[in-house]
């Protein structure tokens, strides 16, 4: 197989799929999903600091399964994540209703990608956590709401991350029942970063515009730097 590379068309991801009912979209059953024709992900690329590296790309299709099932404990964290906010902050409507939104998506996923590896025989095995969370995590602040505020910033790029991890993957892996499911994502993946940002620039009395530039530069370096774990957020493989 050839190495693959990473895409250098426009920034929208087209599938040509066409579905008889919305409904579809909310299935645990992946082939009833609806799949966009298209999805803008300028605003993704535009927030983030850095691409994924080609290498990364390689590594991760060579080695589908492990990438697979870190992303299903990818969606049972941000699940789990919200779910832990809904209750410690709930003087906030907004930040509420959007974190039961949140997790009932994000459980729905999960429930997609354990159907995922059910279907290829997969067997769930122990994976430990990678670097990238814990080194963002640990520049949080820790008196309130500046820790919220970082949490949710922290949040927008895991996000972020996530839907141009799956634009790229969906573009050259040969499985192509997978690659339908990761442009399924990318809908709720590209907005999910900005659904963050204005959570946090709300519990903010000043503008977040620097604390986020300061999370660009330590995600970016996270992900373009040499990495001795594959994972779904990992960096370069070293």
């Amino acid at each position: 197989m050839s190495k693959p590379t990473m895409p250098t068309n426009s920034h929208a991801i087209n599938d040509d799929t066409t579905v008889e009912s919305s409904t579809k979209e909310d299935s645990v059953d992946i082939s009833q999903l609806r799949t966009p024709n298209k999805v803008d992900l300028s605003a993704v690329y535009g927030f983030l600091g850095a691409r994924t590296t080609p290498d990364w790309v390689a590594a991760a299709t060579a080695d589908l399964p492990l990438i697979i099932q870190d992303h299903a404990n990818c969606e049972k964290k941000a699940a789990g994540t919200a779910m832990n906010l809904l209750f410690r902050y709930e003087f906030s409507y907004d930040l509420q209703r959007k974190l039961a939104q949140l997790i009932r998506e994000e459980m729905l996923h999960y429930e997609q990608v354990l159907g995922i590896m059910n279907e290829r025989g997969q067997e769930w095995r122990y994976l430990s956590a990678g670097r990238y969370a814990k080194g963002m995590l640990k520049h949080k602040r820790t008196y309130e709401p500046a820790a919220m505020i970082d949490v949710l910033i922290i949040g927008a790029f895991i996000e972020a991350r996530s839907c141009e991890r799956f634009a790229a993957l969906a573009e050259v892996i040969d499985d192509e029942r997978l690659a339908k499911y990761y442009r399924y994502l990318l809908k709720s993946e590209s907005r999910h970063f900005e659904d963050y940002l204005a959570l946090a620039q709300s519990l903010s009395t000043e503008n977040i515009d620097e604390r986020v530039a300061f999370f660009r530069e330590v995600e970016a370096e996270l992900i373009t730097s040499p990495d001795t774990e594959l994972r779904f957020h990992s960096g370069s493989p070293a």
